[in-house]
C-alpha cells in the first residue's frame, strides 16, 4: 500500500514531540539511492546538435539539488529557531521536507521527526547526513506518486511515496516506456523497477513542495494564524497559463529533437525534460559557487557557471517586457507611462517573500545629466527612496502615479505580524500588507482566492491588471532640447531587508549568511527589461 508522507504546517509548541532518535542509515538506504548513483549512467549525453544535455550534471549544479546546502535557508531556519526556541523540533522537521526530503521522509516512515542542523554537522560524517545534503534529489522526485495531486493534503509537503515496498520492488516514475532488458539493468544498477507514467510531467507535482502554508505564531508560541507563504501553482491555476503550459514546460524545457536519456544502452526518446531547473536566483548560485568549498557544493564551477549564465539568459529574457508611452513635457514638467508585462505563469516574482522587482527610471538632459531618477540600486542592495530599506518597520506602498525621486514602484510582498508589525520572520507572518506582485495573464484580481490576493493600493489600481501594470509618471524637469528616458525593471531574489534583518541574530548560520551577502552584493541585482525613448 501508499503510505502518504502528509506533514501538516508549523503547529503550536505545546503539541510537539522532541526531536527523535537518529534514524538507521540502512532505512535511508532502502527507501532512495544517492544521486551519485543515478549519475553514473544519466550523465555524458549529447543532444543531436552536439550540445551537452547530462541530466545528472545540468542537476547538480541547480538550486534543486543544493536546496540542503543553501546557507540562506540555513541563516533563515537558525532565525525562526531563535525567534520560536520551543517549537524548533516542529520547525526542523517541517523546513527539512522540502530541503531534506530522503532524509525527511526517512525519518516520517520510522514514525520520528527529521532534524535540520544535526544533518547538515553530519553531510560529510554519516550515511544519513550524506542522504540529507543531496537536496532534492532524483529518487524523491521520480518516486512520488500521483495519488494526492492538486488536493490540500499535497501541498505544504504532503508528497506521496510508497514507503512500504521491499527495495527489490520499489518503482521509480518517468514518461517514457522502458522495455524488460533495460528494466533489468537499471534494476540491477540502481534497485529501482522503471515504469511510464505522464504524472512526472504534471505542474501538480511541483506544488507538492512550491505550495507553503505556515502557521504564525506570537512571542509566546500562540498559533494565531495561518499564511499562504508562497503558492505559485495556485497563482498558476488562476492564469492562462493553466491550459497552456505546466510549471515543467517553462522550467525544465524540452528539446525537440530525439535525445538519449542514458549513456548505457542508449536510446533516443522524444521531448527529453531538461533537468535544469531554470528559476531566478543567480544570486544563490553565485553564492554557492563563490564559497563551493566551504558548502561543500558538488557542481564543478563551470557548471555553476553555465547554471548562472542559463538562469540570467530566463530572466532577462523571458520574464517580462517594458514600454514606455505618451511622452509629453511642458515648459517645467515631464509626463509619461511605462507599462510592464509579466510574461511568466504566475506572479512576478513569486514563491518566498524575500523576492522583489522595481522600477529604475532615469531622465538625462542632451549631456548626459540625470535631471530625475527613481529607484537606482546602492552599493548595499538597498534602493534610494525605499521606506522599507530605510526603516525596517516601514514599507514603499503601490504607486498609481511618481512625482518625486524618492518614491519608487516596488512588486514585493509585505508581511506583518499579529501585531500588524511589518516583519520578515515568516512564522510571524500573518497575512500580507502589500501585494503588488504583477499578475500573469488571465489573472482576475476581483475574484481570486484571498491565497493568491492582491493586497493594498495596487487592489483599486485600475492600470494594475493581469499581465502587468502601468505606471504614470510626472516630474519636474525644467532642461529644454532633448531628453532621454530609460526604464529598468530591477529584481533580486533576496531583498536587503530580509538578509541584513539577520545581522541581529547572533549565531554562526546568521552572521555567515550575512557576510556571504554583503561580500557578494555586487551580484545580486539583476536586469528583467529595459526601454529607453529620447525626445527631442
Amino acid at each position: 500500500m501508499q503510505i502518504k508522507i502528509v506533514l501538516i504546517p508549523i503547529l503550536l509548541a505545546a503539541s510537539t514531540p522532541g526531536l527523535a532518535d537518529p534514524v538507521d542509515p540502512a532505512a535511508a538506504a532502502a527507501l532512495f539511492q544517492h544521486s551519485s548513483q543515478c549519475v553514473v549512467c544519466h550523465s555524458d549525453l549529447s543532444a543531436p546538435d552536439g550540445s551537452d544535455v547530462s541530466i545528472g550534471t545540468s542537476w547538480r549544479a541547480t538550486m534543486m539539488a543544493n536546496a540542503a546546502r543553501d546557507p540562506y535557508w540555513h541563516a533563515a531556519v537558525r532565525r525562526e529557531v531563535l525567534d520560536h526556541p520551543a517549537a524548533q523540533a516542529a520547525i526542523e522537521d517541517k523546513c527539512s521536507t522540502c530541503h531534506m526530503p530522503m532524509a525527511h521522509v526517512t525519518a516520517a516512515a520510522a514514525g520520528g521527526q527529521s532534524e535540520v542542523f544535526a544533518n547538515i554537522a553530519s553531510m560529510q560524517a554519516d550515511p544519513v547526513g550524506h542522504f540529507a545534503a543531496d537536496g532534492v534529489s532524483c529518487t524523491v522526485c521520480h518516486q512520488i506518486g500521483a495519488d494526492n495531486f492538486g488536493s490540500t493534503g499535497s501541498f505544504t509537503g504532503g508528497f506521496s511515496i510508497d514507503t512500504t515496498a521491499p527495495a527489490e520492488q520499489r518503482a521509480i516514475y518517468g514518461p517514457h516506456e522502458v522495455d524488460a532488458g533495460r528494466q533489468r539493468l537499471m534494476q540491477s544498477a540502481s534497485s529501482f523497477t522503471p515504469e511510464a507514467s505522464d504524472h512526472l510531467k504534471a505542474s501538480e507535482l511541483c506544488a507538492t513542495c512550491h505550495t507553503l502554508y505556515t502557521h504564525a505564531l506570537d512571542d509566546q508560541g500562540n498559533e494565531v494564524g495561518q499564511l499562504a507563504e508562497q503558492v505559485p501553482y495556485l497563482e498558476w491555476l488562476a492564469s492562462d497559463f493553466r491550459t497552456t503550459q505546466s510549471c515543467q514546460d517553462c522550467h525544465m524545457p524540452a528539446l525537440t529533437q530525439d535525445t538519449p536519456i542514458s549513456s548505457v544502452l542508449a536510446q533516443p526518446r522524444p521531448a527529453l525534460s531538461q533537468h535544469i531547473f531554470l528559476g531566478g536566483n543567480t544570486f544563490m548560485l553565485t553564492i554557492l559557487g563563490k564559497y563551493r568549498g566551504e558548502l561543500g557544493v558538488p557542481a564543478l564551477p563551470q557548471e555553476l557557471d553555465t547554471a548562472i549564465r542559463r538562469t540570467r539568459e530566463h530572466l532577462e529574457n523571458e520574464t517580462a517586457a517594458l514600454a514606455i508611452g505618451n511622452p509629453r513635457r511642458t515648459r517645467d514638467t515631464l509626463e509619461f507611462e511605462v507599462s510592464v508585462s509579466n510574461l511568466a505563469g504566475h506572479k512576478l516574482p513569486t514563491a518566498y517573500p524575500s523576492r522583489r522587482a522595481w522600477l529604475h527610471v532615469t531622465v538625462r538632459d542632451a549631456a548626459g545629466t540625470v535631471l530625475f531618477e527613481s529607484g537606482t540600486v546602492r552599493a548595499d542592495g538597498s534602493i534610494a527612496g525605499n521606506a522599507g530599506d530605510e526603516d525596517a518597520a516601514s514599507f514603499e506602498p503601490h504607486y498609481a502615479e511618481i512625482t518625486r525621486a524618492d518614491q519608487v514602484q516596488i512588486y514585493e510582498p509585505i508581511l506583518v505580524d499579529w501585531q500588524d508589525r511589518v516583519t520578515t520572520g515568516l512564522l510571524y507572518g500573518v497575512r500580507y500588507i502589500k501585494d503588488n506582485r504583477l499578475l500573469p495573464a488571465g489573472f482576475d484580481k476581483g475574484t481570486v482566492s484571498a491565497d493568491v490576493a492582491v493586497v493594498g493600493e495596487a487592489l483599486a489600481d485600475a492600470d494594475f491588471m493581469a499581465g502587468g501594470d502601468r505606471v504614470r509618471y510626472r516630474v519636474p524637469v525644467a532642461a529644454a532640447g532633448t531628453l532621454t528616458i530609460e526604464a529598468e525593471l530591477m529584481f533580486q531574489s533576496i531583498g536587503f531587508r530580509w538578509a541584513e534583518n539577520l545581522a541581529a541574530y547572533p549565531a554562526f548560520e546568521t552572521e555567515r549568511f550575512v557576510a556571504y551577502y554583503r561580500d557578494t552584493i555586487e551580484d545580486a541585482a539583476v536586469r528583467l527589461a529595459s526601454r529607453t525613448v529620447t525626445l527631442e
